[in-house]
Parts: C-alpha cells; structure tokens; sequence
C-alpha cells in the first residue's frame, strides 16, 4: 500500500513521533496504522533502553490534593531543565500524580506495572517509553508519596515552577479556611528550611547520642582543659540549639520571628476554635542526592556531529 502524506499526518497527531519515524513505521507495516502505532511504540521503547543510562536529574515535583484528605506528590526527572519546563513533559508530570492519588501502589516499580488511567491497555512503563521517545530525553519517574488524612486534612505547596514540592498533613476537628492556609504557610515553611522531623517526639535516640558525641568532641576541641561539667552544660545548649532547627514546631516562624512554628499553629488554632496537630510533612526537592554530570558543551556537541 503506497503510504500518503494524510496517513503521515494522522500518525503523527496520534503518536506525537517525528515525521520520518511515522513514514518508516507505516512503510514497514504496509499502511496498517494499527500495527505502525504497535511498531512505534516498540521502537520508543528501544530509544527508551538507549536512553536509560543518561543522568536525569532536573525535572519536577507536583503534588495533588483530593477533597482535603488524600495528597499524591511525586517526583519525575528529566536530563535538563529545559525539558523540565515543556509542556508535554508537564503534562505527563501532571497524569502521574493523578495516577498516584487514584491508585494503590507501594513503590515506583509497583506504580510502573500499573494500568494507565488514560488507557488501560497500556502500562505507566509503556507511557513513560514513548513520553522519553517524543521528548528525546531521559525520563525517570524516581518517587512518589501518597498521604490520606483519617482525621484532619492535608495541604500542598510548590515552589520555584516545580523545584520543591511539600505534602503536610495535620490532625483537626476544624478544616475551613482558615485553618488550611495556615497549614499552607507551614508548608512553605518545609520547603524553606528544610526540618527533618516536626517534633522533638520523633527524634531518635540513636541521632541524639551521635549528635551528642560530636558536639562533645568538638566542645573538648574547643575549650581545652575545661572541666567536665561545664563541658556537659555546652553539649545540652548546643543540642538543643541544633533541635531547634531540625524540628518543625520549633523553628522559629519565617513570616513571624517572635513566633515559632508550633506557637504559630496554636496561635491560629485559638482563633479558629480549633484542635490542630501537625503530622507529618514530606519533602521532595529535584534531583537532591542525584549526582549530575558535568558536561562540555562543546564536546557533546562535536560528539554529535561524530567529530
């Protein structure tokens, strides 16, 4: 069958694949869209393999949030920032974390097997092989978080276009406005100072006694041939210095520095008439702990161009 520039066209709108790659795959299945389609998405997944081992560690972070109570966040990591800011990959961005908030997966792998909301006879894997097959770049769906309030609510907060997301979820008898925009400001809150927990209740022992031993070396360091106790007294200060801003409710309140967060929270709890328990929060910021690579420009590009 003589392939047409119509039939061309029409793959193409279907695919989202370049121009050449639609006419190759209708030239190989003798004009049958159907299988040129199936043949389009088996080469995508071949460039997705070829695509696999570039370091993805710009993209973005979104977050969703369903009636109050149930919030999906989830990171997706593209090769460059470039990319990050496209509409096709935001748009993909966007399905996953409603792809998160609508199903009940454990982790990524579980999430990657699942059917595709959009179209269930393809796989999230299948999507995310022709998303990195149309963008041309490296794409890794890398973590997810799903957080359901039994007794309360949750909120969200995106900074930066994407670069930071966080989920807070609190425990209230009240969930109105008031209550949610000041849980909104302590998410902003996360994503500026970056807590490891919200109360000292969920510190550790184990981080209390490492924290401990290097404060006291350093204490010793410091003061030689000071005696123990006051020794002992430096270590307390400072650990308690140090809780105060690895903690959550006691940071000091950025929009208020005679608050800190956790009078902030019962300030607005009063005035709502209300009970609020800060829960938990999760922190996603893009690409953290990927190491990227450096890259000249110059070469990649000769590299190109097979020079």
């Amino acid at each position: 069958m003589a392939v047409t520039a119509a039939m061309v066209k029409e793959l193409r709108e279907i695919s989202g694949a370049g121009m050449m790659d639609c006419k190759k795959a209708l030239s190989e299945t003798d004009g049958d869209m159907d299988l040129a389609i199936e043949y389009l998405r088996k080469n995508g997944q071949a460039k997705a393999e070829k695509k696999a081992g570039r370091i993805a560690a710009e993209g973005m972070v979104q977050a969703i949030i369903k009636d109050d109570k149930v919030a999906a966040i989830v990171e997706v990591n593209s090769e460059t920032d470039f990319v990050a800011k496209n509409a096709e990959f935001q748009g993909f961005v966007a399905d996953v974390v409603e792809q998160v908030a609508a199903a009940d997966v454990a982790d990524v792998e579980a999430l990657l097997a699942s059917a595709w909301a959009k179209d269930a006879t393809k796989t999230v894997k299948d999507v995310l092989s022709e998303k990195i097959a149309v963008i041309g770049e490296n794409l890794n769906i890398r973590r997810f978080a799903k957080v359901t309030a039994e007794n309360g609510c949750v909120v969200s907060y995106i900074h930066g276009g994407g670069r930071i997301g966080v989920v807070v979820e609190a425990e209230t008898d009240v969930v109105n406005d008031t209550v949610k925009e000041a849980l909104k400001n302590v998410a902003m809150q996360v994503a500026a100072i970056t807590p490891k927990y919200v109360s000292r209740n969920e510190v550790s022992e184990d981080y209390i006694a490492h924290e401990t031993e290097i404060l006291k070396a350093q204490a010793m360091n410091e003061n030689p041939g000071k005696p123990e106790n006051i020794i002992e007294k430096m270590i307390i200060g400072r650990l308690n210095k140090e809780l105060k801003e690895v903690c959550l409710l006691d940071q000091v309140y950025v929009k208020d520095g005679d608050l800190t967060v956790g009078k902030y929270v019962d300030q607005v709890a009063k005035e709502a008439g209300a009970k609020i328990t800060v829960k938990r929060f999760i922190r996603f910021e893009t690409g953290e702990g990927i190491e990227k690579k450096e890259e000249n420009f110059a070469e990649e590009v000769a590299r190109q161009l097979g020079q």
